[in-house]
């Protein structure tokens, strides 16, 4: 497991100090915004936009692909099936087979020189018993069973001739021991080392007191987990700080082995349990493993005990290589666990970036480090917060988000110098244009005294006392400030996204409000959105604004609440509205949403009577066609001889040029007209 057996302050990642030769990617806060930009705008979903990325990767600013986990789930999915293609698990019997086939062999040669030390001896009697108990123990090996599991069992009641033989068997018998037990119980491998009767009574006295604290919490009742781990905690060197962690860790190196055995055919399956019968003679020690399992299978059915392993290889697995194989496989299954189930960067903090490494290269691991570090990055840039275990943006992700959208679509105008104020009538406000002019009857007498005497001075020459005449007064300049007031109405019916027009538009929503908020404060911006209904939208929520899944164009009552909102407000007022289909939609006069395509006569009355309200309450509407279809083109055309306003027909690709250029122009107009 990527996280498994290890202490939570073990967990996470390693620092060193910078020697030049390690490599990571140049990532900031700004580039994981820009990065997953389009796809905030298109969802206005934060946790979906950083979950997508965390899936697909991303590239930093240098340009260098940084792998998503959808990627590395991939990597680790090929990996398993190159184990698997590899290793045969008839190896598990092949070596012990080999293994007792040299044992066997050495008692034979044993039994030969047990004959030829009689010969030699002279004694004719002694010879004699000599060659009567060889031909019985040659007889005892010639009628061996021929499974596996049958020659242990008789070879553990054959009384030995060769004492090498003897000795060879009984290393072997604690060896396959100590790794079948490490591989049922993978976490208690520390504990399963050089198993001593007194070690196998303590295992058996800990395996039953587990299934006590099993039985007792079913129960209702609260375990002594901490004085279970003052007894026994050497078996456990992951050092769990909890029973579920520890039942945890147990249940899934028995379900990792109950895989093994799942993926074996019903003849091996029928070996290995019989060789583990033979090994495991304590009766009760068998017990309480059965038990412990049944109990873990109940407590963890989540985990995959039916599931089978297709070994297709040729390379045999001893029962040596099978702890440290269904290790590594545990490990993968983890790993691929813990990534597809992550939603926030944060929760990879929990892989081993070490065992990750090992798994799947230095380049998928420096990817989960700065993957795991997005979030961060982020909040310490101030453009998220965690509020009650959710990220959202903040006041300054918001702004972020906007100018980003702004700078995509006005980089290009930046080079006019567009969007500057500039204005050639002289105004009346109160900021001043720190320009003077000479004073006329009926100017306001802002009076600049230091260029008044210098007129006096150019006109009379040196000396005192100045005198002063009204051709020297010299006013102050103000700006002439204007108040302009817009609402933007977004289409977001379901043909906006089908058709590849909700993302260009809803960047043109917030690279305006970015525009109005920053360079016009004065100014106010509304938004609605309309599909079936409509809907105004505060400012703050535009980044989660989303399209509706209904059919509908309800232009009518997104004029309603447009000519609402602009009632409250003073100084010029327009509505941009940017869509892509001809109203299909309207409220009735009970309230009702009514629906119908084509647009019905009595839907598009109900808009122009709309659009005659604006129109007398000195609105204009300017129109952004996404789409050049007669029924649109038809409508629009309509709308602007009664409203007066102007409409363009646009791509997705350059709505923002229009709306921006447009918007600036209409602005400088009206300074000029004031």
């Amino acid at each position: 497991m990527a996280r498994r057996g290890r202490s939570r302050e073990e967990r996470g990642f390693r620092y060193s100090a910078w020697d030049g030769t390690q490599q990571g990617f140049d990532l900031d806060a700004d580039a994981v915004l820009d990065e997953m930009m389009d796809d905030l705008v298109y969802h206005g979903d934060l946790h979906a936009a950083m979950r997508r990325m965390m899936q697909q990767g991303l590239r930093d600013r240098n340009g260098e692909q940084m792998m998503g986990m959808r990627e590395m789930m991939e990597r680790l999915r090929r990996r398993r099936r190159e184990m698997l293609e590899q290793y045969d698990l008839g190896g598990v019997y092949e070596d012990i087979a080999e293994r007792l086939r040299e044992i066997v062999e050495q008692e034979r040669e044993g039994i030969e020189q047990r004959i030829d030390d009689a010969q030699r001896g002279g004694d004719r009697r002694q010879q004699e018993i000599v060659e009567q108990s060889a031909d019985a123990h040659r007889e005892q090996l010639d009628q061996l069973p021929p499974d596996l599991a049958g020659r242990v069992q008789e070879l553990q009641q054959y009384e030995w001739m060769d004492d090498q033989a003897r000795q060879q068997f009984e290393e072997l018998m604690e060896e396959l021991k100590e790794q079948l037990m490490q591989s049922y119980f993978n976490q208690m491998s520390e504990g399963m080392q050089n198993l001593t009767p007194e070690k196998m009574q303590r295992m058996k006295d800990m395996l039953a007191e587990l299934n006590h604290m099993l039985e007792q919490r079913e129960a209702g009742e609260e375990p002594d987990f901490d004085g279970f781990m003052e007894r026994y905690g050497d078996f456990f060197p992951g050092n769990p700080r909890t029973l579920d962690e520890l039942l945890e860790q147990m249940a899934q190196s028995m379900a990792q082995m109950q895989q093994l055995m799942n993926s074996m055919t019903p003849e091996q399956r029928a070996q290995l349990q019989a060789l583990a019968d033979s090994l495991m003679e304590d009766m009760d020690l068998r017990w309480q493993m059965d038990q412990l399992s049944r109990n873990l299978q109940q407590a963890f059915p989540q985990l995959p005990w039916e599931r089978r392993m297709n070994f297709q290889g040729d390379d045999p697995l001893s029962m040596a290589g099978m702890p440290s194989l269904l290790d590594q496989l545990g490990d993968m299954d983890d790993l691929e666990h813990l990534l597809s189930q992550a939603t926030q960067p944060g929760e990879l903090a929990e892989v081993d970036i070490d065992r990750a490494r090992e798994m799947l290269g230095d380049d998928a691991a420096r990817s989960l480090e700065r993957l795991a570090e997005m979030a961060r990055m982020l909040e310490e840039a101030g453009l998220i917060e965690n509020r009650e275990g959710r990220l959202e943006l903040t006041p300054r992700g918001l702004r972020a988000i906007g100018q980003k959208a702004l700078g995509d679509l006005f980089r290009k105008l930046m080079k006019d110098r567009a969007g500057r104020h500039d204005v050639q009538t002289a105004g009346t406000g109160h900021d001043p244009a720190y320009e003077t002019k000479q004073y006329e009857w009926g100017d306001p007498f802002r009076l600049d005294v230091q260029q008044t005497v210098k007129n006096a001075i150019w006109r009379q020459g040196s000396g005192t006392p100045v005198r002063l005449t009204p051709a020297d007064f010299e006013i102050e300049r103000t700006e002439l400030t204007t108040r302009s007031a817009t609402v933007l109405l977004l289409d977001v019916s379901m043909s906006m996204p089908m058709r590849d027009n909700f993302l260009p538009a809803k960047k043109v929503a917030m690279a305006l409000h970015a525009l109005i908020t920053s360079q016009y404060p004065r100014d106010y911006f509304g938004l609605v959105s309309f599909g079936r209904v409509a809907r105004e939208v505060p400012p703050e929520k535009l980044p989660e604004m989303s399209w509706d899944f209904e059919y509908g164009t309800n232009m009518q009552h997104a004029l309603l609440l447009a000519r609402r909102m602009l009632s409250r407000q003073t100084g010029t007022k327009q509505v941009i509205m940017v869509t892509d289909g001809e109203p299909t939609a309207h409220i009735t006069a009970d309230g009702y949403a009514y629906f119908n395509y084509p647009t019905s006569y009595e839907t598009t009355e109900e808009t122009i009577k709309e659009v005659m309200r604006c129109t007398r309450e000195g609105i204009r509407i300017n129109t952004f066609m996404l789409d050049d279809g007669w029924n649109l083109r038809s409508f629009v055309e309509q709308m602007c001889r009664i409203n007066r306003g102007r409409a363009f027909y646009t791509t997705p690709d350059t709505l923002g040029d229009y709306v921006l250029v447009d918007f600036l122009e209409g602005r400088r107009a009206n300074r000029r007209a004031s």
